[in-house]
């Protein structure tokens, strides 16, 4: 059950990010100056950060169902591609200037 509910606060989440743009959500972005958030592209910055959480939610979906369904290996390693996954992310968004105007 608590894999559900994270999979429907994170579809919430990146829905308000990705469509709303409700970039306050985003750490770090929030707290900077109005100068550093002068330096990146606002729009862009939230679309990545919501298909991120739209991913995640995919996959503690599937850990959930895993789980549901007692299939034991999904629930033992559902964490791998998640970890992978944050660990892409935060290297494709600090390299490349990608979120920068």
């Amino acid at each position: 059950m608590v894999h559900f509910i994270t999979v429907a606060l994170f579809i919430l989440l990146g829905y308000l990010i990705k469509y709303r743009q409700w970039s306050w959500l985003i750490a770090g972005y929030n707290t900077s100056s109005k100068e550093e958030k002068a330096k990146y592209d606002k729009a862009t910055l939230c679309n990545g950060v919501g298909n991120l959480l739209f991913v995640l939610s995919g996959i503690i979906f599937i850990t959930g169902i895993g789980e549901l369904l007692n299939i034991s290996w999904i629930t033992k390693y559902g964490w791998l591609p998640a970890i992978m996954i944050i660990l892409w992310f935060l290297i494709y968004a600090n390299t490349g200037n990608r979120y920068k105007k």
